[in-house]
């Protein structure tokens, strides 16, 4: 529960003066429909069907009076007067009604969004070491699914309160009418409530079991989807349906546990219900000989109230079972806290970007990814210096660290000790995130938006010109392919950018990184999916790309790595240099891939 009153408290800090207007509302509904029900015993008295002494409007507090105001009106206008007084209070009623639903709405739809912001721009300002650790659908899951449970506990608990004042202005109406009669009941309903708290607890289990499923739902679909090239390649599909058929089961008995909870509880209201008021009208005539005026108005009260009780049970068993939502949303926001970036900008505003004037350089870098102290070093006494203007190519076996290292001079990762310096000065804080506006990155599985080529490349500069886009295209061999294309730049790639060939994303890809006219360039395996043709081509591109800003590259081709200014080899977490000045080819190369080392070289 205290992840519920956590949320309750930012929705009060939220709302600020709107709840408490909506709180109010609230009440006034109440009142309004209190008086529209009292009104009843003075038309009754009016039309003759109950007395004026003791047992009928004379034992009811202002409805003599009352009756007695109309009797002196004419005969033919005392009751349009009273209907007229009835239906102008109805009215408001419902003008109050309607506002306080619209107000409700936006304060519920408001704060939704508020909290899918805050958690939103959390997991943007986390590091990177944070998404290394979880799954990506994990993060789906709780912005869609538990968001949508959360959304929906909100709107039930501003329901739940307003039922909760609804019922307070009604059973002190009770009670100034009858309070022998309406402690009966509110004995009797306090017990029944006692007895239905066990409901609670178990809408909280079920809630449980509906957050694991959802969760597992999101991962399985999330991975499917993902190879689903795979899955049709070596004929899985009927494996994967019986996962998904056994999942969607459990899915559907949890749910219908859930609603026979529900109907449980509400066939249970019913029943005590007409128990109750066959309970209380027994003692009213019986032994506390309460007037028939007296009588009526409390049947007809506590006729409306009871539908509210079953209610505000139903609100709580629905918000106990959204509870674990909250509960998962509080620890992913504990999480991004713990992983925020240092540096971070709270308003987003963006760094500028570092203009690398002498070169990057690693001190005696160390860094592992377990938090144990155990954990095996992916980077050791990693000592380097990449000069600017130049590039520079890192190889190895694959698990060498050639990632990590990147990773660390793009600023993504931090050190667990030493240093990375731009032109001699420490990358932390701030700077770090401003060597990263300075970095393109072309990543080895290229990544495309679900939009047109004209979309995917403005993503990197808004304000690029037309000519802009095609001297990118131009200089990653994209141009004439996109050209050959029937609606050209505004041609949709699909998802992730499957309408295209490999080679053609990764080129598309290196386009979107040059527009973007970096101080530092990273290639990782960029040329993997590319002809010889097109490597040649692209190749070429990059060498006159020299001078202008700093390229890294990861490669396992020749190639690529004749043409680099220097090459670092990592193996083991080590950058190792062999004392004769030449380093082999990894994974195999024969001894026409020793790439020689520049003298001098470290």
């Amino acid at each position: 529960m205290n992840e519920l009153r956590f949320y309750l408290n930012r929705l009060r800090s939220y709302g600020g003066m709107r709840l408490y207007a909506q709180l109010a509302a609230m009440v006034a509904l109440g009142l309004f429909d209190g008086i529209g029900i009292y009104m009843l015993a003075p038309m009754l008295g009016l039309l003759g069907l109950i007395g004026d002494g003791a047992g009928g409007t004379g034992s009811l507090p202002f409805a003599g009076e009352t009756l007695a105001a109309l009797r002196e009106l004419p005969a033919n206008l005392a009751l349009p007067v009273l209907l007229a007084a009835y239906v102008l209070i109805m009215t408001l009623q419902s003008l109050l009604q309607r506002a306080q639903s619209i107000r409700g709405t936006r304060l519920q739809q408001g704060f939704i969004r508020h909290l899918r912001l805050t958690l939103y721009a959390s997991l943007m300002r986390s590091d990177w070491i944070f998404f290394l650790r979880r799954r990506r659908s994990d993060f789906h899951h709780l912005l869609t699914s538990e968001l949508a449970r959360v959304s929906q506990a909100t709107y039930l608990f501003l329901q739940l309160a307003s039922s909760v004042a609804f019922t307070v202005i009604q059973i002190g109406i009770a009670f100034w009418l009858s309070a022998k009669l309406t402690a009966v009941v509110l004995v009797s309903g306090a017990a029944i409530a006692v007895v239905m708290r066990r409901k609670i607890r178990r809408a909280k289990e079920v809630g449980n079991r509906t957050s694991e499923l959802s969760q597992q739902y999101y991962a399985g679909l999330t991975d499917h989807f993902n190879g689903i090239k795979d899955i049709k390649s070596n004929r899985l599909e009927d494996s994967y349906l019986g996962w998904f058929r056994g999942l969607t089961g459990r899915m559907e008995a949890n749910f219908i546990a859930f609603a026979r909870l529900q109907a449980t509880t509400s066939s249970l209201y019913k029943i005590s219900s007409a128990a109750l008021i066959a309970l209380f009208v027994y003692l009213a005539v019986e032994a506390l000989h309460v007037g028939a005026g007296e009588l009526l108005l409390i049947v007809v009260l506590f006729a409306r109230l009871w539908p509210r009780f079953a209610q505000i049970q139903s609100n709580a068993e629905q918000i106990g079972s959204a509870i674990p939502a909250f509960r998962s949303l509080r620890e992913l926001e504990r999480e991004c806290a713990d992983a925020r970036e240092s540096g971070a900008d709270e308003t987003g505003a963006r760094a500028e970007g570092l203009d690398v004037k002498a070169g990057i350089e690693c001190r005696h870098v160390y860094f592992k990814y377990g938090g144990d102290a155990d954990a095996e070093y992916a980077l050791r006494d990693v000592c380097l210096r990449i000069p600017a203007g130049k590039t520079t190519a890192i190889v190895g076996k694959s698990g060498a660290g050639k990632s990590t290292l990147v990773d660390l001079l793009m600023g993504l990762l931090e050190p667990e000790r030493g240093s990375v310096l731009i032109d001699g000065l420490p990358v932390t804080g701030e700077r770090r995130l401003a060597l990263r506006h300075a970095v393109s990155y072309v990543a080895q599985e290229p990544f495309l938006f679900h939009e047109s080529i004209r979309d995917n490349l403005l993503a990197v500069r808004p304000d690029a010109r037309e000519a802009e886009l095609w001297e990118a295209l131009r200089f990653s061999a994209s141009e004439e392919f996109v050209r050959r294309l029937p609606e050209g730049l505004d041609t949709v790639v699909g998802d992730r950018g499957v309408r295209l060939s490999g080679g053609e994303r990764q080129r598309l890809v290196l386009a979107r990184a040059i527009l973007r006219k970096p101080s530092i360039l990273v290639l990782d395996e960029a040329t993997s999916a590319l002809d010889t043709d097109n490597e040649a081509r692209i190749q070429e591109a990059i060498d006159r790309l020299k001078g202008k800003m700093t390229i890294i590259v990861i490669a396992h081709r020749l190639s690529t790595i004749r043409g680099a200014d220097q090459v670092v080899v990592i193996e083991q977490g080590e950058a190792i240099v062999r004392e004769d000045g030449r380093v082999s080819a990894l994974d195999g190369t024969s001894a026409e891939g020793v790439v020689e080392w520049p003298a001098g070289a470290r």
